[in-house]
């Protein structure tokens, strides 16, 4: 009877942490960080525009998406990735003193 017992109460006990279970869960997964920019009714279109494209590096046509949704909506996702990247893009759109936050997951 012990022996049944002792069993059903290991079996209900989470799976131990390992180090691979750490690597695909920690704070440097691709997407565990974001580059949120914000509205500031202070540049053009045009200035914001090629702003993402030099610190993204996506197409003219995506940073059109995005520089639409933070005029309607007041912010936009432009760059989701690791938190160097993530520096980077943000410091880039700040040279021309846009309004950046960088979140976590």
């Amino acid at each position: 009877m012990n022996f049944s017992l002792g069993n059903r109460w290991t079996s209900s006990l989470p799976a131990p942490v390992t180090k691979q279970t750490e690597e695909r869960s920690g704070p440097d997964l691709l997407d565990a960080y974001r580059v949120i920019l914000f509205n500031d009714e202070e540049h053009s279109f045009d200035e914001v525009i090629t702003q993402i494209i030099k610190a993204v590096g996506c197409s003219r046509q995506k940073a059109e998406k995005h520089t639409w949704e933070v005029h309607t909506r007041g912010r936009s996702i432009v760059y989701a990735g690791q938190i160097f990247q993530c520096l980077k893009v943000s410091s880039i759109l700040e040279e021309i003193a846009l309004k950046t936050e960088i979140q976590t997951g």
